[in-house]
């Protein structure tokens, strides 16, 4: 019998109805022979409005570890629901939240990250013909209190589960069909993937496409999850998420993603010395902002440059007063911030053996009159930032350059 584990998103249970047709489609796969075992979120908003609440009573200084007790028990609403559901359907099933099946996490309430599984409440209730219902986002901290695994935590529960069970596939269940060559909402030519590499599919998730949660990617990738992505809202083949091996001839680029979530910030008149770039990213750094592409520029004098860098944008109002704070220390003239920025992304492994990939994107992007105001790379991914309402623009010229385009 095939083992799998599926998780569904919000939209997929957002309200009895749709739990019912996840309840129909859970039965078909266990009367099929599959063994399955089930990972929820919240019902679509229900998260939102479980954060407003706490806002709404103390916004900047409430208890972490109680914000995890309030914001975690959506999912528990949609396991009991979903078990009841495929109980009214003859199918038997049995809900547990985090802590009882056996997620361990650290003590990093809001963000915690999973050390271990004691998968035996979930055999258990596998080997007895039962469908586990698994609350997702969430496990049990040190101190037995409830923490949570930030957004889109509940993916990564569902890969940390089949990874620790053996499952033979994670199938996550979203309202897209699969993993495309770019976002289909802009790029009408984009096309499905039938398969994508897990480091294709980190590079994408971690430079803005939303399909994947970055850390279930490299769960999945350390663990060599297979992993599917499919629509709970049909029955088409979704896009198998896979090792590198597993794909028999790899496309030079696979994919174009992009990010709104930019704002760029430019140091001007730092000293050219060395240990400058400690200076002005430690302080940031231990204010737990995360930095992505640098540009320093070179220093005519030999004295002053200018240091440019990118950050999300929820962070720069934060990353604004760290610097200002430390101004005195770093020593610099002024702070000249840009939110109207984007970050454009190309991905694909065939880069590691075909040159000329970056030259492709830089030249198309020169062609339509757009100007590049950062560069970053990696061995199988080359980005740069743009003005953000070239964004779209962009996105279409390099889907067409690399020969992407679907019929």
């Amino acid at each position: 019998m095939t083992l799998v584990v599926q998780k569904y998103g919000g939209t997929s249970v957002a309200d009895l109805e749709r739990i019912r047709h996840v309840a129909g489609r859970v039965a078909r796969d266990v009367r099929a022979g599959e063994r399955v075992c089930v990972v929820l979120s919240a019902m679509a908003g229900e998260t939102n409005k479980l954060v407003g609440w706490v806002d709404g009573l103390d916004p900047a200084n409430y208890d972490p570890a109680e914000y995890d007790v309030v914001v975690s028990s959506g999912e528990q609403v949609t396991v009991g629901l979903l078990a009841i559901a495929l109980q009214s359907i003859g199918v038997p099933a049995r809900s547990f939240t985090g802590w009882q099946a056996g997620v361990a996490t650290d003590g990093a309430h809001g963000k915690a990250r999973i050390t271990g599984i004691d998968k035996a409440p979930i055999l258990a209730a596998l080997e007895a013909g039962k469908v586990a219902v698994v609350a997702g986002f969430q496990g049990l901290a040190p101190g037995d209190r409830l923490a949570t695994l930030g957004r889109g935590g509940s993916d990564t529960s569902a890969v940390a589960l089949a990874a620790a069970i053996g499952a033979d596939r994670c199938d996550i269940f979203t309202d897209v069909d699969g993993v495309y060559t770019s976002d289909p909402r802009i790029v009408t030519k984009a096309r499905k993937l039938d398969r994508i590499t897990y480091e294709e599919m980190l590079e994408l998730a971690s430079q803005g496409a939303k399909v994947l949660q970055t850390r279930s990617v490299a769960l999945a990738m350390a663990h060599k999850v297979k992993v599917q992505v499919l629509s709970s809202f049909s029955d088409e083949p979704g896009t198998l998420v896979v090792d590198e091996d597993d794909i028999v001839e790899q496309q030079v680029v696979s994919g174009i993603a992009y990010s709104r979530d930019e704002a760029r910030l430019t140091v001007l008149g730092v000293r050219d010395r060395p240990g400058i770039a400690a200076a002005v990213f430690g302080p940031l750094a231990a204010a737990g902002i995360n930095v992505d592409m640098i540009v320093q520029s070179v220093s005519r004098d030999g004295v002053n440059a200018n240091m440019t860098f990118t950050v999300t944008r929820s962070d720069l109002k934060r990353a604004q007063a760290v610097l200002a704070e430390h101004q005195a220390t770093i020593g610099f003239g002024e702070i000249l911030v840009d939110d109207d920025v984007s970050k454009v992304s190309v991905v694909g492994v065939g880069m590691r053996s075909h040159a000329g990939i970056a030259h492709t994107m830089f030249q198309t992007l020169a062609d339509k009159g757009i100007n590049i105001q950062a560069i970053s790379t990696s061995e199988i991914k080359v980005s740069v930032l743009i003005d953000e309402a070239y964004t779209e623009l962009a996105l279409r010229a390099l889907h067409t350059a690399y020969g992407l385009d679907g019929s």
